[in-house]
């Protein structure tokens, strides 16, 4: 199982709402803010429902401003991203 990380920009009060939309597509990903002052998020998609999710937030793009950005520099360490990176390694 890999997990992909899609990071993209939208404005700030936009994030709870595209963290619903996933959310309510279970499975599909899981939404993190990265920089909320900045409003840069990660989507973590597991590679069976990347297509779903770039699907989605294709279909989003229609609707309000995102754009998707290169890993940001200087990510602090994320301990969900830390423990999913470990799972990761125990189930390969």
């Amino acid at each position: 199982m890999d997990l992909r990380e899609i990071y993209f920009e939208i404005r700030p009060e936009d994030i709870a709402y595209v963290k619903f939309i996933f959310e309510s597509y279970e499975g599909v990903g899981i939404l993190r803010t990265v920089e909320r002052k900045r409003a840069q998020v990660v989507l973590l998609a597991i590679d069976d429902f990347l297509p779903i999710a770039r699907s989605i937030l294709t279909s989003l793009k229609n609707e309000l401003p995102l754009t998707e950005i290169p890993k940001p520099a200087g990510l602090a360490d994320d301990w969900l991203l830390r423990e999913l990176k470990v799972e990761g390694l125990k189930s390969s």
